[in-house]
């Protein structure tokens, strides 16, 4: 589907020099001459590459729509991680690095989102939120609560990362998997 090149949106998926490109970030510009642009940031969907390019309205650019499927997590090493389809029960593996920095907060039976397109996969999307146990903290400081602070903890999974003061070691925290960060105490 061609769009014009003003209504790239992040989370775009297009088709640009022969290559697929997800929009990161954009910005319109209107400079004193000339006509107005948007400045637009790609990453490659296949080896993580950068561009900054810019389109004006009278561009036209491809958009790609890509298949989006539901799949049970089942393991994964250092390279590979294998899926299960919940329809079929085939089970596919992909590269771990199509997961991102999320994939630390991969669980055993999590339904993960594969992105493919053409049938090779491009992209995996976990929940926006893992509930994890803190293994260690430090102990509240009497008056620490006075003020919004945090403190360091360690997560079952071996990652660090800020908790709220009243956080003890056992407890359970919803953490956002997008950057690592505590959402709230679990129920």
């Amino acid at each position: 589907m061609k769009i014009k090149g003003n209504a790239i949106r992040p989370g775009n998926v297009v088709e640009h020099q022969g290559k697929l490109w997800i929009a990161v970030r954009i910005q319109h510009t209107q400079p004193g001459k000339g006509g107005a642009y948007l400045q637009v940031e790609l990453k490659n969907l296949r080896d993580g590459s950068k561009l900054n390019e810019r389109f004006r309205s009278a561009e036209t650019v491809a958009r790609v729509r890509l298949e989006q499927k539901d799949y049970h997590y089942i393991f994964g090493d250092e390279n590979k991680l294998t899926v299960m389809d919940t329809e079929t029960y085939d089970q596919i593996e992909v590269d771990r690095h199509l997961a991102g920095d999320a994939a630390v907060y991969l669980q055993d039976g999590m339904m993960v989102t594969v992105e493919s397109y053409e049938e090779e996969p491009l992209k995996v999307t976990l929940p926006e939120t893992v509930t994890m146990e803190v293994t260690d903290t430090e102990p509240a400081v009497k008056g620490q609560t006075a003020a919004a602070s945090y403190k360091p903890a360690i997560l079952e999974n071996g990652v660090r990362t800020m908790v709220p003061p009243f956080v003890e070691v056992g407890n359970n925290v919803v953490i956002n998997t997008a950057d690592g960060t505590y959402a709230k105490r679990a129920d």
